[in-house]
């Protein structure tokens, strides 16, 4: 179809119609990092939100921004809702939610990463979600112990 025969506006409305983000299944736990996160983005969308509206809202302002901010204030809602705050137990000395854990690879790799929550895992800096397959192996495991992770086997050299 020629682009002469659509209206000006349909990418405005497409954009304002936009899915909603979808929310995990799995038990929303988080550290109390993880708990400030969701607050600090919950107060984000709600500034969003009110500066949309303020803009004029879906009607007369920008369709786009009050969808996203829309969708975000749902989202943040939802996950501070469902939140569920974890304090490691120090009597425990194997590897639990919220604790740093080093592990060596079969090929020699040392890694180390913390296990948090869905929304503050960010692998690149060290976090991964305790539904990960390599949290999940590390989980209930104490230095020294090994693990089938994917890759190969684990060694739990160090938890924090």
């Amino acid at each position: 179809m020629s682009v002469a025969f659509t209206k000006e506006g349909d990418s405005e409305a497409f954009a304002a119609d936009l899915p909603d983000r979808p929310i995990s299944p799995h038990p929303n736990l988080v550290t109390p990092e993880g708990l400030a996160q969701i607050e600090a983005e919950l107060a984000s969308a709600r500034a969003a939100y009110a500066a949309a509206q303020s803009a004029g809202g879906a009607a007369d302002g920008d369709r786009t921004a009050m969808a996203r901010a829309t969708r975000d204030l749902r989202y943040w809602s939802a996950r501070r809702a469902t939140a569920q705050l974890m304090e490691r137990d120090p009597a425990k000395t194997v590897a639990q939610f919220g604790d740093r854990v080093t592990f060596e690879r079969e090929d020699g790799r040392v890694q180390t990463f913390r296990i948090v929550g869905e929304d503050e895992a960010d692998p690149a800096k060290g976090s991964v979600s305790y539904i990960a397959p390599v949290a999940r192996a590390l989980l209930g495991k104490a230095v020294g112990d090994s693990a089938a992770a994917p890759g190969g086997e684990i060694e739990i050299v160090a938890i924090e």
